[in-house]
């Protein structure tokens, strides 16, 4: 009977046959990349938080915050005023209350999107002031300005941040001046008080209807009756 011991040793010494080389895998296709891209951006889109940074006087960095975004925001005719950018990409939405919404579609393209830089400055007497600079997560799709000053010209630029190599597109810029705040407290007084008098006016109309046809009625009758007889 042969001995197996030569064959096991053999095993041991030389291992299990390797296994077959593969190529490396076949790069995605672009469709297949732009595909996934665009659900990353509509996965973005649906997060509720936006994710900001501010930096005082356009320094940058400052503490992280979060906000809630202002999905489906109209602006109306009587409370907001909406300016926008050359290329329509950037909507400011100036309220009645000296705040401005900031409004952006998702840029194209959406892969490698890191998020947006929002730069602000507005128009001083003989020079330009920078204003706070907000750096933005790449789901946010609007932003709100708590306070403008009044009888200023702004100008706000929203640029999208890409990741390396992929270079920056151009910044889209808004400009606006805000209602000055004084001109809003005198239209609120001029309605307030124009109602307050078309309201007086009503009520001296009805005392002065109710007064012609309850007492000065029944006085003339009674002096007619009683002038009457004497006539005879």
């Amino acid at each position: 009977m042969p001995s197996l011991l030569p064959p096991f040793l053999a095993l041991l010494c030389f291992g299990a046959p390797a296994p077959a080389l593969r190529g490396p895998a076949p790069p995605a296709s672009p469709r297949r990349a732009d595909a996934g891209a665009e659900a990353e951006a509509a996965a973005a889109e649906e997060q509720p938080w936006c994710p900001y940074k501010v930096g005082a006087e356009g320094a940058a960095g400052g503490r992280l915050c979060f906000r809630t975004p202002a999905r489906g925001f109209q602006c109306a005719a009587r409370a907001c005023r909406a300016h926008r950018s050359p290329g329509g990409a950037l909507v400011a939405n100036v309220l009645r209350n000296g705040s401005v919404l900031l409004q952006w579609g998702p840029p194209r393209p959406a892969a490698g999107l890191r998020g947006f830089a929002l730069n602000c400055s507005w128009d001083g007497t003989y020079t330009r002031f920078p204003c706070d600079s907000v750096e933005l997560g790449a789901a946010c799709r609007d932003y709100l300005l708590p306070e403008a000053h009044g009888s200023v010209r702004y100008r706000l630029c929203l640029q999208p941040r890409y990741a390396p190599p992929r270079p920056a597109p151009p910044a889209q810029c808004v400009e606006f001046r805000v209602e000055p705040a004084a001109m809003r407290d005198i239209v609120v007084a001029m309605t307030a008080v124009g109602g307050s008098i078309c309201v007086m006016l009503v009520f001296i109309c009805l005392l002065v209807a109710y007064i012609t046809e309850n007492l000065m009625s029944p006085a003339l009758a009674g002096a007619a009756g009683a002038a009457a007889p004497r006539r005879a």
